[in-house]
This record gives C-alpha cells, structure tokens and sequence, in this order.
C-alpha cells in the first residue's frame, strides 16, 4: 500500500472525530431522515457522499488548484447552494398543512429528492471543500507512491466511514420520524423544524467563508 501504516492509522483516527462532530451534512441527513423516514435519511446520506466523492476526484485531479485561483467560481456554487437549501426550508414551512397529501411511503420526501439534495448540500458546503484539499494532503507522502492513489485510498477510506455515521443518524432519525409522522400534530411540528433546519443550513453556507 503506497500509503505508510502509521499515516494511516493518524488519518482514520482524525476522519472518526471529525464525523462524529454533527456538521451540517450529519444535520441535513436528519432533517431528511425525519421528514421522509428511513430511506430518505439513508439516500440523503448517499447524496452526500457522492458530492464528497467529487470533491476527493477534483482533489486528486488538481482541480482545486481551480477553483483557490478563481474563487467566484466556488462564491457562485456555494451561493446557489444556500438558496436552494432555504428554498426546500420555506416549502416545508408552505406545505405543513399538507401532510395528509404527502406520499405515505416516503413521508412527502422521495428517495430520488433525498438523494439530489444530499449532492447539493455536500457541493454547496464550503467547509468540504476545505476539508478535502488542506485535510488530505497532511497524510499523503509523495515518496511513498502516486499522490493520486493515495488521495483514492484516503478518500474512500474517508466515504466509508462517512457513509457509517451519517447513514446511522438517517436511518435512526428516520425510524423515530415515521412512528411521530403518524401524529398529525406532531408530523406539522416535524415539518417546520426540519424546515428551520434547512433554513438555518441554507444562510450559514450563505455567509461562510
């Protein structure tokens, strides 16, 4: 493995730390996972780890070298990003009253839906990008091997243990919200605190820098 043993170890030590701190992709998988339940949380998970997954390929690719020297590029996306985020938010707080239309299955939140705003919210999030070009290199080792390889095995190690700790909070928020979603009342109060979520996710990646 062209990556040194005790780098490694260093290095999931790190990711389980930092993944266990709730951000705000752990927060947007809940609100998905109480909103739409269990498959919405594990599919928003898969969302966002795709995104992350582009990040590692842009990493390892030199894109980021891109996106530091141009930076409204990176404004523009994060921009975007927000809106959307606050976009999904009022809609939650506009179609409360809607509940009982709402597709039973999937608790008014769509797998596929889940799954396209995970992507957006993981792009969107300045501090990913950050995390993957100034966090990855510390444990790469030029000597050791093709950087590109060991940004790979970095990443996926990274995805992996990604996927574990967000797909568990979603599927646990999930399962609690199904049984809640049954209480009309409840289901209201779900929605609009899933929507202050999104809401409050939305203008922190607004004014971040």
């Amino acid at each position: 493995m062209p990556i040194d043993p005790h780098l490694l170890a260093m290095f999931t030590l790190t990711t389980v730390v930092a993944l266990i701190t709730p951000g705000p992709d752990m927060l947007f998988v809940l609100g998905c996972g109480l909103r739409g339940g269990a498959r919405a949380g594990l599919l928003a998970t898969l969302g966002v780890i795709t995104g992350d997954a582009l990040y590692v390929a842009a990493a390892a690719a030199g894109l980021a070298v891109l996106l530091t020297t141009f930076p409204v590029v990176f404004t523009v996306l994060r921009l975007a990003g927000a809106a959307y985020l606050i976009h999904l938010g009022v809609q939650m707080f506009r179609n409360r009253k809607k509940a009982q239309a709402d597709d039973a299955a999937g608790g008014g939140m769509t797998g596929r839906r889940a799954y396209l705003n995970g992507v957006v919210s993981s792009m969107a999030n300045p501090q990913t990008f950050t995390f993957m070009v100034a966090f990855l290199p510390q444990f790469i080792d030029p000597a050791a091997g093709p950087v590109w390889l060991q940004f790979a095995i970095l990443g996926a190690i990274l995805i992996v243990l990604e996927f574990l700790a967000d797909a568990t909070v979603g599927v646990l928020a999930g399962r609690i919200g199904s049984w809640l979603r049954d209480r009309q009342a409840v289901r209201r109060r779900i929605d609009a605190a899933t929507g202050t979520l999104f809401i409050g996710l939305g203008v922190t990646l607004a004014t971040q820098r």
